[in-house]
């Protein structure tokens, strides 16, 4: 039998649902699934920090930073270029952090005396070419960033201005084309400037011919310095010579192909795309002391005997130099 329900209290009162108090303050008990969501995410991105940091290293969270403004500034053309096309951003941001490690920790290069690049204002630094691909400039430009707090504007071969992708590149490297005019204007707007009067005839002669150095031309870096005012720094390098050793030279193909040479080294043709590798020499670039040009008359350009004279002083300098850093030098790769 079924006990019978009691009647409802007619005095009772019943509150609507909507008319009911509420509470609008954060919960005072968190449920568990939002705890357990906030600890994982806290953890994960603490091993994912603690991981980055072992591969990437300290302070990657603000290269990450650089870099993702670096990309923004690229794609939506917010960067400056010279009327010469230099890109200085590209340049350090790119450029030169590729070429860094090749000159650290590849051919370990022992940079002496860039007490001798002046801090402002224009100056020539006058260089030994070799070693049959031009390595030499871009070593020589890290040198000069990194050690003196400068960009070097070097000033290229014609043959540089003519291959594709090569010229933009060089361009936003700061190269220019090896000519007085260009060459006086960046010197008389207080740049760093670099010239490797040997050429072709430096980087492209036989082995056999090693840290001999070739004719520097007719002087025409010399008459740009003196009408500039500037002093010229001469700048010797040990160890390019022997990372293409040229033993041959296809001269029929070069002639084919327009170019000044194609080498023949001891891993090239031999050894396929292996032989364009270059053998981990170390090396040395030494800055000597700067030969000033400023108490020349403005004139001085113009004497061709002094241009002369000056041109040989360089080169001597250069010359002796080197022969005193290969005496020095215990071993072609250490």
């Amino acid at each position: 039998m079924t006990a019978a329900r009691e009647p409802a209290d007619p005095a009772a009162k019943v509150i609507p649902i909507e008319s009911a108090p509420s509470w609008n303050g954060p919960d005072p008990r968190p449920g568990l699934a939002d705890r357990i969501a906030d600890s994982l995410g806290t953890a994960l991105a603490g091993q994912f920090g603690a991981a980055a940091t072992r591969v990437l290293g300290k302070g990657w969270e603000e290269r990450a930073t650089n870099g993702l403004g670096f990309l923004r500034r690229r794609l939506t053309g917010d960067y400056e270029v010279d009327d010469f096309g230099f890109d200085r951003e590209l340049t350090e941001e790119v450029f030169l952090a590729l070429l860094r490690p090749l000159a650290e920790k590849y051919f370990r290069i022992d940079v002496r005396g860039t007490e001798h690049i002046p801090a402002e204002g224009g100056v020539l630094i006058v260089a030994n070419h070799s070693g049959t691909i031009p390595l030499d400039a871009l070593m020589t430009q890290v040198a000069v960033h990194d050690h003196a707090d400068r960009h070097l504007r070097m000033l290229a071969a014609d043959l540089v201005f003519v291959l594709p992708v090569v010229n933009e590149l060089a361009r936003k490297a700061g190269h220019t084309l090896a000519c007085n005019e260009d060459a006086q204007t960046l010197l008389e707007r207080g740049e760093v400037v670099g010239v490797w009067p040997e050429g072709f005839k430096g980087i492209g002669k036989p082995f056999a011919d090693r840290y001999k150095l070739q004719r520097f031309g007719r002087g025409g870096f010399v008459a740009s310095a003196l009408r500039a005012g500037v002093p010229i720094v001469p700048c010797s390098i040990v160890g390019a010579e022997e990372t293409y050793p040229m033993i041959g030279n296809f001269k029929t193909l070069a002639r084919l192909l327009g170019l000044p040479y194609v080498p023949i080294t001891p891993t090239f043709p031999w050894l396929g795309p292996l032989g364009a590798i270059p053998l981990p020499t170390k090396w040395t670039i030494q800055f000597g002391e700067p030969i000033p040009t400023d108490s020349y008359p403005k004139d001085a350009a113009e004497d061709p005997m002094l241009v002369f004279n000056l041109t040989d002083q360089v080169r001597e300098t250069i010359q002796h130099t080197l022969y005193k850093l290969l005496v020095q030098r215990r071993s072609v790769f250490g």
